[in-house]
């Protein structure tokens, strides 16, 4: 039996905030496309005439019959149009307007919440595999720039296996502004920088509302960006490779710093409705 659709989707537009005005792209490949379908942002999912039936294409097809999803087959020609790499199914996806400024000093977060904010991520694979990091560890929103930011994209999205889709996303046109908000909700701002004086293990770790800033490798963190910090930390390199990429650095501060001697799940904090 499957689950009302109105209800479904206005359960989506609570999760992701007020003013979830959405614009559609397509997003290929199956662990991407899964998990569309169940975040509810799914239209339709075209699979390839023939596709091997694999678990992970099972998988997407029951979970489109679960929610109501129409599937429709076609030729591979046409998926190559649609997208490259494709792996024999694609979606056409609703992706919700980013939360803005104004939305993000008064989101309902939890006392736990931890906030992830990107400064200067340009590149989608980047972007993807840092949502992918944030959205495991129970990360309650994103935050990038407006501009020379990489955008949520089809490449993002599967570099993020579908975490993009789960997780609310703020972009902003001032990292230093959207974070003085933050601080002014209660959240500890927490930069990770090279060139901070005290390692993850050296510093204490956070408590309460935390927001945690990282830059791109080799930029790392704007100048204002890092003076609007209440602290910074860096990650000690032992070995003989100078650095971490962002999405490397950001998973091995959040599993051994912020995240160190928390509650079980005090993720992310949902909208009140």
């Amino acid at each position: 039996m499957h689950r009302d659709r109105r209800a479904h989707d206005d359960v989506t537009e609570r999760r992701r905030g007020p003013g979830a005005d959405a614009s559609e792209t397509i997003v290929s490949g199956r662990r991407a496309v899964l998990e569309a379908v169940r975040a509810g942002l799914a239209s339709r999912v075209v699979v390839a005439r023939g596709a091997r039936s694999t678990e992970g294409l099972r998988e997407v097809l029951s979970a489109a019959q679960e929610e109501a999803v129409p599937v429709r087959e076609t030729g591979r020609d046409e998926l190559d149009r649609l997208a490259a790499n494709h792996r024999g199914v694609v979606a056409t996806v609703r992706i919700p307007r980013p939360i803005g400024e104004r939305e993000l000093a008064s989101w309902p977060f939890g006392e736990q919440a931890v906030v992830v904010v990107l400064d200067g991520i340009t590149d989608p694979q980047n972007l993807g595999a840092a949502a992918r990091s944030a959205e495991a560890a129970g990360v309650a929103m994103l935050v990038t720039r407006m501009r020379r930011s990489a955008d949520v994209t089809d490449a993002a999205i599967r570099a993020s296996a579908g975490a993009l889709l789960h997780l609310p996303h703020a972009r902003v046109a001032n990292i230093a502004r959207a974070l003085t908000r933050l601080q002014e909700s209660g959240f500890e701002v927490v930069g990770l920088d090279e060139r901070a004086e005290r390692t993850v293990f050296e510093e204490a770790p956070p408590t309460g509302k935390v927001a945690i800033a990282l830059g791109s490798e080799g930029e790392g963190l704007a100048r204002l960006t890092r003076e609007a910090c209440d602290v910074l930390v860096r990650l000690p390199m032992r070995g003989r490779v100078g650095s971490l990429n962002a999405s490397a650095s950001l998973a091995a501060a959040l599993y051994a710093f912020v995240l160190s001697g928390r509650a079980v799940g005090s993720g992310p904090a949902q909208p009140a409705s």
